[in-house]
């Protein structure tokens, strides 16, 4: 079985409550977690953990979080108050999961369904973003990503275009898997409003309805948007359920034909910053 979940941010009980219910065999099941991964919860270190042992029974994308973590092992940002990342950069293992977390996927189209942590723009087609997403795994798992780390932050550009090279290109790229939620029709982002879809800046639409997406049509996974909750269509699946934030935790089964939805709720397990 083949089962998609949403952000854990550091919740490894809900995590292990969520593979329970799901009677999760390694040996026979399949997961993939649409990134931020770790930050914010309680146990990002364990989650880590527990997420490197599956192997090749899970697929992992990287969110924002989990490149705040690679920033933040490599001085290139400061970890926040709210930040819940100090265990895992004090941690005897810690090399070794910070070359795990650099080796995972930044989209993947699997299962039917193409993944990504945050969404895509509505000029990329799903070939496109798969290249794109390659791209920038090549530059964070290469010799050039603490020099890339240290200029990855930023909101320009803010429109795609083509002929981007560069750190320019790069960060396009990770903002829009990673950080998009609303863009205007011509694919220009929009970073300031977090609220759920009803609530549009002028001008704006949540990604998913753009007028003209070339990945129309085309199932699309993602998380990152804990105020958009569950969003179960026949080709879109919104699956930050905030579990992070008291909400809760979810998977979906996807083989099949299936559509089957499984959730654990989940205490407010942000540690206050």
């Amino acid at each position: 079985m083949n089962y998609l979940i949403g952000d854990l941010q550091g919740c490894c009980d809900a995590l292990e409550r969520l593979l329970q219910k799901i009677d999760f065999s390694p040996s026979r099941d399949r997961i993939y977690l649409l990134g931020d991964l770790v930050n914010r919860g309680p146990a990002s270190l364990s989650t880590l953990r527990r997420l490197q042992g599956l192997g090749d029974a899970a697929t992992c994308l990287l969110g924002n979080h989990d490149l705040h973590l690679l920033a933040a092992a490599q001085g290139a940002r400061k970890p926040s108050r709210s930040d819940t990342l100090h265990e895992i950069l004090a941690a005897p293992d810690r090399a070794a999961l910070l070359e795990w977390l650099r080796q995972q996927r930044m989209a993947c189209f699997e299962q039917g369904w193409l993944m990504v942590h945050a969404g895509v723009v509505p000029q990329w087609d799903a070939a496109q973003t798969l290249a794109l997403a390659r791209e920038v795994e090549q530059v964070i798992q290469g010799p050039g990503m603490a020099d890339f780390l240290h200029v990855m932050y930023g909101n320009r550009p803010a429109r795609w275009d083509d002929a981007l090279a560069g750190a320019d290109r790069w960060r396009m790229v990770l903002n829009v898997l990673t950080r998009i939620r609303y863009c205007q029709p011509d694919g220009t982002l929009e970073f300031d409003t977090k609220d759920g879809s009803g609530i549009a800046p002028a001008g704006h639409q949540a990604w998913f309805d753009a007028p003209g997406r070339r990945t129309q049509g085309v199932p699309i996974a993602f998380g990152h948007w804990s105020t958009l909750g569950l969003r179960n269509r026949a080709d879109l699946l919104a699956l930050d359920t905030g579990c992070v934030w008291g909400g809760a935790l979810t998977a979906v089964r996807v083989d099949g034909g299936r559509r089957e939805v499984v959730q654990v709720a989940c205490e407010q397990a942000q540690v206050p910053g």
